[in-house]
């Protein structure tokens, strides 16, 4: 299993992918998705994979509700035409986490749980509010009634474009609203730390994400970092059309950003708070983790 291992490299995961790792948040997902459904956190089952399968940043997250659906669903930043043959790949290789070997060979009819694709896309391009992508768009014979069949339900999640299940999904709004905040930001001139800064200050003031924030802390600040230095990276490769050597590239290229900007978001972050005067350096510093008590008392002398 070459790309297994491959994928089973120490990789962070997307923002995305961590803020719907917590149960109340994808059975609201979910919830929103199917709304003839009530589901509750209780009801939510994880079956993400452990390794990557296709790029530097893990943003897949895969669960199932109520062991009678499982939804595979993707975060994406740029489109892409692939995404049913990438969800074909990952759901077989869920399957065999979920069915042991074994039972395959049984003369009984093994119960599975309904697959349900989805991808949720906030880049820059131009995209329809909702669009659905099939495996069979890929086949090189057409075929009326292909005997392989998988649908990818593409929903854009832009803030602007204001799809219906940003109103039927809080956390899904809060997490858009967030990623626009931070462009809105950059589109004003500043850097990527002092716009993710900026945009975590203002969830703040607003109560967006405000658990996730607190729980992750300058976590979330790496995840934003290499997410939208992914999307950087991206970019330039589609402009200038390298395709060899890209991952190395772009992970080496994202190691450096993460730990430039990370260190200066956590340094801007903890002069804000000094500035506040509501908290000591001890209690700045469990929230600043990057930054040790002795690193913001320097920066509070001026030094």
């Amino acid at each position: 299993m070459q790309n297994e291992n491959k994928g089973n490299r120490e990789v962070k995961a997307s923002a995305f992918t961590a803020f719907f790792s917590m149960p109340e948040n994808a059975a609201k997902l979910y919830g929103a998705l199917n709304e003839k459904e009530e589901v509750s956190p209780e009801d939510i089952t994880y079956q993400t994979l452990s390794g990557v399968l296709f790029m530097a940043r893990k943003n897949d997250l895969a669960f199932q509700v109520q062991n009678r659906v499982l939804v595979i669903s993707e975060h994406q930043s740029t489109i892409n035409a692939n995404m049913p043959l990438r969800d074909a790949i990952y759901y077989g290789r869920t399957m065999e986490k979920i069915i042991s070997d074994k039972a395959l060979y049984k003369s009984s009819l093994i119960k599975i749980p309904t697959p349900e694709f989805f991808v949720f896309y906030n880049g820059k391009e131009d995209f329809p509010a909702e669009k659905t992508l099939k495996l069979s768009d890929a086949y090189l014979e057409e075929t009326d009634a292909p005997m392989l069949e998988l649908t990818v339900k593409v929903i854009n999640i832009n803030f602007p474009v204001n799809h219906p299940i940003l109103e039927k999904c809080r956390p899904l709004y809060e997490y858009s609203w967030f990623v626009q905040k931070i462009r809105e930001y950059q589109e004003i001139g500043e850097s990527l730390s002092e716009a993710v800064t900026h945009a975590i200050e203002a969830c703040n003031e607003e109560d967006i994400m405000a658990e996730f924030l607190r729980e992750h802390g300058s976590e979330a600040v790496n995840m934003l970092f290499t997410q939208f230095n992914m999307e950087d990276a991206l970019e330039v490769r589609y402009e200038e059309g390298i395709e060899k050597g890209i991952e190395k590239g772009i992970e080496k290229g994202m190691e450096k950003g993460i730990a430039e900007g990370s260190k200066k978001a956590a340094e801007q972050t903890a002069m804000r708070m000094l500035s506040a005067g509501k908290l000591s350096i001890e209690e700045i510093a469990e929230y600043v983790k990057e930054l040790t008590v002795e690193e913001i008392q320097a920066l509070r002398s001026g030094r």
